[in-house]
């Protein structure tokens, strides 16, 4: 019997750097680099055509790097387990190869799909764990020992060569439509391999030093943040390279003491805490696949159930809601898929509050808006600014203070909300509404017709999301909840 065809499936995971699954595959025989574009998965409602942009062009340079080393990325159009089939009764045996993904309710029940095939045909399935995430029972508490060894794993380097397979063809990149996705038209951030590794060096070497102080504001933020998350998303870097380079940088400046050394070493201390963040956040969902679908309290999902208003969806979903910071954002967001963290916050906590709408309707479009989409991230995140975990903080964003705090002259606002665009006076392009009847129209900015009214008092919004939550969280049952909440998923020293 020939040796088995070594078929690396790619999944969230697009380079050849640090890539376990394929060094250990190209050990052992001809290796079939794979990734299937599944159209069960891209008709999700967190899909968006923007997302598969950037995976296309992350593989038209992943093919092109495994080529060089003898065996091109083959991609296909299909569902997973009728692809392997397909490929299977061409090439004789296989053995599969995989990084452990933690994704959606989904792509959880595609890997269930294949790994059953994969058992009904007598092949060896091995995932391979990344990113610092456990799979299966574990001890929470020593979680992050867990997570700095696995950090701490050399890296993997690519293969120098690949045993080609003959006879197989390596197949065009599927276009939008033959997903069902309209082409993207959106401003997005470049991605691939060579990219990821480009705006790595620059942000630990030029773009880095003022990122503690920077972040907040989507202003300065743009340049100040890493910009690693869709990288990261992707997995056109391994987050174990970015905790190497960025702790090989940090020892390059402990050896300095002059004032910017310091700075840079806060900034960077940031954004090893936001790595571990990263994984942190990813093991939730991977601990409780339920919370994509349920809030952590069960009880929880009666808070908002009856009270969906479609309008005021509409109005927040496409930046329309007379707030302008908000609105500002949500603009942002949907023309370039990219938004700092405080500001995604801020929106989750409008939708939340000001406008009591139910996370679980608008949890999945709103991470689909987001070129770094990652589901272990967005649903314990979205929660936390719902209020339905029980054992955080209410936090509720004043979308005026936001404003004002981190766009003082209103520079973001004017840029995203071009009807407020010509307002000299930076006050009236936080809080139009302050301007007075003959002043509006002085401006040609007359609320209600150039700019839409305020969709809800915010003052009101926040005193009934405060007491209606806060007594829902005073519930006995409640407390005994938070209680195994707080011991199973809380954070760790």
């Amino acid at each position: 019997m020939p040796d088995p065809v070594q078929v690396v499936w790619y999944k969230r995971d697009l380079r050849v750097d640090d890539h376990r699954p394929l060094a250990r595959a190209a050990e052992r025989g001809p290796v079939l680099p794979l990734y299937v574009a599944e159209p069960s998965i891209t008709a999700a409602d967190d899909y968006r055509s923007r997302h598969w942009t950037l995976i296309r062009e992350a593989l038209i340079e992943l093919r092109a790097r495994l080529a060089k080393r003898g065996q091109p990325l083959v991609v296909r159009c299909g569902e997973m387990p009728e692809v392997l089939e397909a490929l299977r009764r061409q090439v004789g045996p296989l053995r599969l190869w995989a990084h452990e993904e933690v994704g959606n309710g989904r792509t959880f029940e595609r890997d269930r799909r294949v790994r059953a095939w994969a058992e009904e045909q007598g092949i060896r399935f091995t995932e391979i764990p990344c990113r610092g995430v456990v799979r299966g029972p574990h001890d929470r508490d020593d979680w992050a020992n867990h997570w700095e060894n696995a950090m701490r794993r050399p890296l993997v380097y690519p293969p120098d060569a690949l045993t080609p397979v003959d006879g197989i063809e390596p197949g065009p990149m599927p276009s939008h439509a033959e997903l069902g996705l309209r082409p993207s038209t959106t401003a997005l951030q470049r991605i691939g391999e060579a990219e990821a590794h480009r705006t790595l060096d620059a942000f630990l070497r030029k773009r880095g030093q003022n990122y503690r102080r920077a972040m907040s504001s989507p202003l300065t933020g743009e340049r100040a943040c890493s910009r690693m998350s869709v990288h990261l998303a992707f997995g056109t870097i391994s987050l174990r390279r970015v905790v190497y380079e960025l702790r090989q940088r940090r020892a390059e400046l402990d050896e300095r003491r002059d004032p910017a050394a310091t700075d840079w070493r806060q900034a960077l201390d940031s954004f090893d805490s936001r790595l571990h963040w990263h994984s942190h956040f990813t093991q939730k969902l991977e601990d409780a696949p339920r919370i994509e679908h349920e809030s952590y309290i069960p009880a929880f999902d009666a808070l908002r159930k009856n009270d969906w208003d479609s309008a005021l969806y509409e109005q927040w979903l496409h930046g329309r809601t007379g707030f302008p910071m908000v609105d500002a954002c949500m603009r942002c967001l949907r023309t370039t898929g990219w938004l700092n963290f405080r500001m995604r916050a801020m929106l989750c906590s409008f939708a939340a509050y000001d406008c009591w709408l139910d996370w679980r309707r608008f949890a999945p479009t709103y991470g689909g808006l987001m070129a770094d989409y990652v589901p272990g991230i967005h649903y314990p995140q979205v929660q936390m600014q719902s209020g339905t975990t029980g054992i955080n903080q209410i936090r509720i964003y004043n979308p005026v203070k936001q404003g004002k705090e981190h766009d003082p002259e209103g520079t973001f606002i004017r840029r995203w909300v071009p009807e407020l665009s010509h307002l000299e006076t930076d006050a009236y392009v936080h809080e139009p509404w302050q301007m007075s009847p003959i002043e509006q129209q002085a401006v040609g900015c007359v609320i209600g017709d150039d700019y839409p009214e305020r969709v809800v008092d915010h003052l009101e919004a926040y005193h009934h999301a405060q007491e209606t939550i806060r007594s829902f969280r005073e519930r006995p049952e409640i407390q005994t909840q938070a209680e195994t909440i707080l011991e199973r998923h809380g954070s760790r020293g």
